[in-house]
Order: structure tokens, then sequence, then C-alpha cells
């Protein structure tokens, strides 16, 4: 049985992007103020776009906030399904505009063949991140550690001591790059950001067990290095 993490739960999104946005947006700018920068790990898909409209508003020092994702489909960044250009349309615009953004897909035809050009753009990315903001399938994956795809390769994403590395999954399309578990887990803050009855059902499943590899969302959850805060609403 996993320990829970700190969980806050909100009758509506509305209120859960409110306090979110909230949240990251103090700690971002206390990451500045004690280091001159701060470092920001988002997540794709369609329910943080609501968030990031919130915290593109929010008056801080965006322009010492450094911006990536925690995992990419291989798709160009004009692609409808680019978590990059779902960032580049909810987050980077207002305030936020003026963030250093620096995407995971390159030039190269292959996940696996781009990963070390990415792990390279990355080398002055500040770490530990401040904060990073994840999301869980309904398969109990986050990042792109699936639990459908090869046995070896989710291994490497949650053993390695790598940045990156890719992953195909087996039920859903496109070869991915994804941070390693040891990179997110070298931040500073984890939020998981939870909407709908279904999320819970999952959410609940997995603290009901430490299997990682039948839902990897457990690596973050069962662990005691990196503070981890659940935000869910209906």
């Amino acid at each position: 049985m996993i320990k829970e993490a700190v969980f806050k739960s909100f009758d509506n999104t509305e209120a859960l992007e409110q306090q979110l946005s909230d949240r990251i947006a103090v700690g971002l700018q206390e990451a500045i103020d004690k280091r001159g920068e701060a470092s920001l790990v988002v997540s794709g898909g369609r329910t943080p776009a609501g968030l990031f409209e919130k915290l593109s508003q929010k008056p801080i020092d965006w322009s010492e906030v450094f911006i990536t994702l925690a995992d990419e489909r291989w798709v160009d960044p004009e692609h409808h399904d680019s978590n990059e250009n779902m960032v580049r349309n909810c987050l980077l615009q207002h305030r936020a505009a003026n963030a250093k953004f620096r995407g995971l897909k390159n030039m190269f035809a292959t996940a696996t063949a781009g990963v070390a050009m990415t792990t390279e753009q990355l080398a002055n990315f500040p770490r530990p991140f401040d904060v990073v903001i994840l999301g869980m399938g309904n398969d109990g994956h986050t990042c792109s550690w699936f639990p459908c795809a090869d046995a070896s390769q989710l291994d490497t994403a949650l053993n390695t001591e790598a940045l990156l590395c890719a992953v195909q999954p087996q039920t859903a399309p496109y070869e991915r790059i994804t941070f390693s578990r040891s990179a997110i887990l070298n931040s500073r803050q984890i939020y998981l950001h939870l909407v709908g009855e279904q999320k819970l059902d999952v959410y609940k499943k997995a603290l009901s067990s430490d299997e990682i590899s039948e839902m990897p969302i457990r690596a973050v959850l069962a662990q005691h290095k990196t503070p981890v805060d659940v935000f869910w609403s209906a």
C-alpha cells in the first residue's frame, strides 16, 4: 500500500486551476528570488489548457523562467497532436510570452535518434526542476511511461540515470521522447493534475499497490524524495 500524497479536491475545474496556478506562480517566483532563475516542466494533453491560460497571466518575472515538456510525441511542433503546439497556444502568451521555452522534438526522424540532441539542448536547463506538472492516463501512465510499452523501454525510462529516453507505446500513437523517472524526481515540487471521476478511480487504484510496471504513476507516488501534491476536481 502506497502512502498517499497530499490530496486536494475541488468542486470544479475553475477553482482548481485558480489555486494551482497561484501555487505554481509562487513557487516559480520564489525560485527566481533565491537563485535568479526558475524551471517549469509541464505536461500536454487537454486537461492543463485552462490551467496554462491562468498561469500565463500571473505577474512574475517570466523572462527568468525556463519551460520544457515532461514528454512529447515525435511529431512536428505544428502538428495538432504536438504537446509543444498546445503549450505555445495556451501557456506561452500574455505575461508568459517572455519565458524561455525549449521543446523536445528536433529534426531527427525518430525519437530514438533524436534523444542525444535534445539532451544536449537541455544541458543548461536549470535543475533540479523547481516545479513539475504531471498528468495521468486512464492506464496509469504519466510522462510517456506506458505500461503497454516494450518492457525494456519502460525499464529504461524508470531506471536509467539518463535525462531522456525514447518510448513506443503499443496502444497509443507515435513514438515518444520522455524524461526519465530520475530526471522527474530531481525536482523540488511535483503537482499531479487530475480531472474527473474516472481519474480519481485510477488514482485510488494506483495507491492500492506498489507494482510500478502495472501503473507507472506509482513511480512518482511511491517515493519520498520529492514532494507530490495531487490536485483533483470533478
